[in-house]
């Protein structure tokens, strides 16, 4: 099956607006990193030195094979989702999130974010399959991800050393299958 190729038009929900990450939104992103809550969520080590956030946001802007987006809310940007890692041979994709700003997160953002790009990878692009994966101390995220109907697939044990424990991987998916079901 052919993915469709439906460039990265701005994608509007009830309270949040993803607009495509521009070269001009690294200053933003790279404050975001900046944020160790979102770091521990993420599983996020090291550092991100300014030169590679910037080339990274410039590099992003313009491929055609990945959809980076900016959380916006009241035209501020408070995080990003992205699809990437898309395998056109078996037309499935990778979904991952940060809300970087402490203020915009538990209020449903990440959610709503998650459900705009879900639909735009279904419905637009053409996908059969988007994964993820969540760390098991974050209950916050799993249910949020299970809200938009993504659905519990397996756990990489220890897949992340963090503060010296070692954590667990939850894997989650959705079908189109699943999501023409949930939209029906």
């Amino acid at each position: 099956m052919k993915l469709k190729k439906p460039g990265k038009p701005v994608l509007t929900g009830t309270r949040i607006v993803l607009r495509p990450i521009t070269a001009d939104d690294a200053d933003c992103v790279f404050g975001g990193m900046d944020d160790a809550e979102a770091n521990r969520l993420t599983g996020s080590h090291g550092e991100f030195p300014y030169d590679r956030v910037a080339a990274h946001c410039a590099r992003v802007a313009k491929a055609d094979d990945r959809w980076d987006y900016a959380i916006t809310v009241d035209g501020r940007m408070v995080g990003e989702v992205v699809l990437n890692e898309v395998d056109e041979d078996n037309s499935s994709a990778n979904i991952r999130i940060v809300i970087w700003d402490p203020e915009a997160r538990s209020k449903g953002y990440g959610t709503e974010a998650m459900e705009l790009l879900t639909r735009f990878g279904i419905e637009e692009v053409g996908l059969h399959r988007i994964e993820l994966g969540v760390f098991a101390f974050n209950p916050r995220a799993i249910r949020s991800y299970e809200k938009v109907g993504y659905v519990h697939e397996g756990t990489r044990r220890h897949a992340l050393l963090w503060d010296g424990e070692w954590i667990d991987q939850h894997t989650m998916g959705m079908l189109a299958s699943d999501w023409a079901a949930r939209t029906a």
